[in-house]
């Protein structure tokens, strides 16, 4: 298999990330500390202090990478904490995880995103996979993972935005459909802020729905109580992928938005047997 390259995603207390979908705030915090068979580096892929990932590295071969990118409606306030529990849980399985950082939209730290600089980051961290550690060396697998905001980023990058580098997409409760999402004022407008004007017919490039069939096969995750993400979302995308010819599958899981990224939910283990079926073996 031709080698990609890999983005995913986010989590972090459910209470502070519902906030991060409208309901409270949450701050950037330091990484969580590494588990004792894990090695975890925080590694710049660019100069501005939002550029960086948290690499985590199991004790053995790899069985491939995760791209982790988070969610939070793409806005300044929340940030790469969302995807340490993820990431941790990936390790732990065998998983190599890049829990990414980029610039988003607002002031103050984190901010300076929007478009087209938060899709720039998304590109530059999947740019940089190459050369992060040898460990990843000659890896024919590296998956996209992303929960809400960062399930867009994902899928986005998993056309024509993500340089080939993703093999695989997998999308949390996933801003999949944006101009369905602007309509729907979804975040309180967190499209229109993302986007810096109402979404137009200029803005198809920036939104996944716009972009199938791609080359690499998507799942989208999603709870069927998700009241903040609709499930319509990825139930439209799903059936413009299959129409336009490519492979995506809606993977339907009981809980609301956050459920899907609850380490201890059955919503993630069902990702979590996506991700087996893709690369099968592994730990515990």
């Amino acid at each position: 298999m031709r080698r990609r390259s890999l983005l995913t995603l986010p989590a972090l207390g459910l209470a502070a990330l519902a906030a991060a979908c409208g309901v409270g705030s949450r701050r950037e915090t330091a990484m969580d500390a590494p588990s004792d068979d894990a090695v975890t580096r925080r590694i710049p892929y660019g100069t501005d202090p939002s550029q960086f990932g948290d690499l985590y590295l199991p004790g053995g071969t790899p069985r491939g990478l995760v791209v982790v990118v988070h969610g939070g409606f793409w806005r300044s306030e929340y940030g790469l904490d969302l995807g340490a529990p993820l990431a941790r849980s990936l390790v732990g399985r065998g998983w190599a995880a890049w829990n990414v950082e980029y610039r988003r939209v607002g002031g103050g730290t984190g901010g300076g995103g929007g478009t087209p600089q938060t899709f720039d980051d998304v590109a530059a961290a999947l740019a940089a996979v190459a050369d992060l550690d040898p460990a990843l060396a000659g890896l024919d697998v590296v998956v996209g993972l992303g929960h809400s905001a960062g399930g867009h980023l994902v899928t986005w990058a998993g056309g024509r935005g993500g340089g080939g580098v993703l093999t695989h997409v997998i999308s949390q409760a996933g801003v999949v459909d944006l101009a369905s999402a602007a309509s729907e004022r979804l975040g309180g407008g967190a499209v229109q802020a993302l986007l810096g004007h109402p979404y137009g017919p200029g803005d198809a490039r920036w939104d996944p729905i716009a972009q199938v069939p791609l080359d690499v096969p998507v799942w989208c995750v999603h709870g069927g109580d998700d009241d903040i993400v609709p499930p319509s979302q990825s139930e439209a995308y799903v059936a413009a992928a299959t129409e336009a010819g490519a492979r995506a599958e809606l993977v339907r899981v009981d809980g609301d938005h956050f459920a899907v990224i609850d380490p201890g939910s059955s919503a993630w283990a069902r990702t979590l047997e996506v991700l087996e079926g893709i690369a099968p073996g592994g730990g515990a």
